[in-house]
């Protein structure tokens, strides 16, 4: 629970340092960048903590969080954030827990439920609030659906680490880093991005916040989390991360909060709640993936 809390705090203030960092960097580059450096800083503190290298089995999960976590979804997420505000992504993104409910019992790896269905009408409900109200501020509607695909890619990470799981999560992190930023260095010199040095104080608070807090930090925990919990109940931190990052967002970046985006948003989130969170037939919520009824394991309903 500690890491779960910890995970949305320094999550929900990943938008907004991206924000500031993609002023000075191009985006593929400021990623890889910011990987790059991660996986210094990660490889030190793995030789120095000693921790022992992965097993043949979890090699396949590590590639594929690698690629997708630190490669796919970057590369949409960085891509929208360059025009999108922090507030949107955030709510955009909060898609991710009723998008793994459905990615996960596509696959198989936990049960459909009708609530879902429910659920995701009223998400998409706000969500065309959220375009509307963003378009006629000068969003890009392209940002917005880059933004889709990156919460899409982020809730098909949480099912991929359940069905491969990576081992050790600081081992884990610290070898798909490099995937991560190798595979969007290559696709900024496909892009033809000039690759510079920030030289702006706020560019390197921005990228040393990324490094520490929004990458060693945040996905170890994220991995740690889901070694114990289901793919679905990790997923719902990204119900509280738009409170921290609209908030954040306001009082740093000078972020306007429109009435027409805050009833979007409260619509995106009662969806997400209704599919991904709430139990009609047994008197409330299931709370973190326990499941409701007692004496049937975990395992049995989320598939877990």
């Amino acid at each position: 629970m500690a890491a779960f809390v910890a995970s949305v705090a320094f999550g929900g203030a990943n938008s907004i340092a991206v924000r500031v960092s993609l002023r000075e960097l191009s985006p593929f580059w400021g990623a890889s960048f910011r990987f790059a450096i991660a996986s210094v800083v990660l490889a030190v503190l793995v030789f120095v903590y000693r921790r022992r290298m992965p097993r043949r089995e979890h090699l396949l999960g590590i590639v594929l969080f690698g690629l997708l976590n630190f490669g796919l979804t970057y590369v949409f997420l960085y891509n929208g954030l360059r025009q999108a505000p922090a507030g949107t992504t955030s709510v955009i993104t909060a898609l991710v827990p009723l998008l793994t409910l459905l990615l996960a019992a596509a696959q198989r790896v936990e049960r459909f439920r009708l609530v879902g269905l429910a659920g995701s009408l009223i998400a998409a409900a706000g969500i065309a609030v959220v375009f509307a109200n963003q378009a006629s501020l000068d969003v890009p509607l392209p940002a917005m659906l880059s933004l889709v695909v990156a919460a899409a890619l982020i809730a098909e990470t949480g099912v991929i680490v359940k069905r491969h799981p990576p081992g050790d999560p600081l081992i884990a992190t610290a070898i798909a880093l490099p995937i991560g930023a190798v595979f969007l260095g290559g696709l900024s010199i496909l892009w033809g991005e000039s690759w510079v040095i920030p030289t702006r104080g706020e560019t390197w608070l921005a990228l040393a916040y990324l490094v520490v807090f929004g990458s060693i930090v945040v996905f170890s925990l994220t991995l740690y989390i889901l070694g114990r919990w289901t793919a679905s109940a990790n997923s719902y931190g990204f119900l509280l991360m738009p409170l921290v990052t609209i908030a954040l967002g306001a009082a740093l970046l000078g972020e306007a909060v429109q009435p027409a985006f805050v009833v979007g948003g409260a619509l995106v989130l009662s969806g997400v709640y209704v599919g991904a969170v709430w139990r009609p037939w047994s008197g409330g919520p299931t709370a973190l993936g326990v499941p409701a009824t007692p004496g049937v394991p975990s395992a049995e309903i989320d598939g877990a």
